[in-house]
């Protein structure tokens, strides 16, 4: 348990007097918890996570470490008891209509999208498409979007920075096995013009049979889960750069051939 504690501790760059004062606890005992000299009742190691923000699956494996049962719960989205959550994903879905919109857990795994999102998925290779599919490999992946994406330097470095982000919060193994997998994509050729570190926000252009699409992305989680499988779940929702691009969406969604966008 201590070793944990003090690994989290240093992942968020916090010195044990640092961490001391937040938690309203004393340098000397918060040693003592590290060094397993003492044991935290389990009010205390709650108060610690809550200070260094540990995911409540890792508090989970905090609370055992240290002789205590786990506090959060994880069950599959498809358990019944989680069916008015799976409808609010739902209808946060269908309200981003007619934009693409899709549910990720935390390895950005596709859980539900709406229909929109099949605009991404036009000519993506069939093996990228076998479940689970992980949205990120399909979005650098050269048999993904990568040859469609028009600002391909600029989203990839987005990405990657967003995943590195990921990895540093989380500690999470595979997540950091994903990202040294996406790094490891060639870039295609024409695409590695220097990207522009003074943008406010990175747009996704991409290339489809409506023309160029230029989208922005935007990130929607459950404010208070007390369920892992909740805590972890992400709505993503690509949202028109452009009115060009919403009226070519809402036209597609119309089932008529937008021409705005065309050449």
């Amino acid at each position: 348990m201590g070793e944990l504690l003090r690994s989290w501790r240093q992942r968020r760059r916090m010195s044990q007097l640092e961490l001391a004062c937040s938690a309203d606890i004393s340098q000397r005992h918060l040693s003592f918890l590290e060094s397993g000299r003492s044991m935290p009742s389990r009010e205390m190691l709650l108060r610690l996570a809550r200070h260094l923000e540990i995911p409540s699956r890792e508090r989970n494996v905090l609370l055992t470490a240290a002789g205590f049962a786990p506090v959060y719960r994880e069950r599959p989205l498809a358990d019944p008891a989680l069916r008015s959550a799976r409808n609010a994903v739902e209808l946060v879905l269908k309200g981003y209509a007619p934009f693409p919109a899709l549910a990720v857990d935390r390895h950005w795994s596709l859980l539900a999208a709406n229909e929109a999102v099949s605009i991404f998925l036009a000519g993506v290779d069939a093996q990228l498409l076998v479940p689970p599919l992980n949205v990120l490999r399909i979005s650098l992946h050269p048999g993904g979007l990568a040859p469609r994406v028009e600002n391909f330097a600029e989203w990839r470095e987005h990405v990657l920075t967003r995943l590195r982000h990921q990895v540093s919060v989380s500690g999470d193994p595979v997540l950091s096995a994903l990202h040294d997998e996406l790094a490891s994509y060639p870039v295609p050729r024409g695409r590695e013009r220097r990207v522009d570190h003074e943008s406010v926000a990175i747009p996704l252009r991409l290339r489809s049979d409506a023309g160029v699409l230029s989208f922005l992305s935007t990130t929607t989680v459950f404010g208070t889960p007390v369920d892992i499988t909740l805590s972890e779940l992400a709505i993503e929702a690509f949202l028109p750069a452009d009115d060009a691009t919403a009226e070519a969406l809402r036209s597609l969604a119309r089932g008529v051939t937008p021409t705005s966008l065309a050449g």
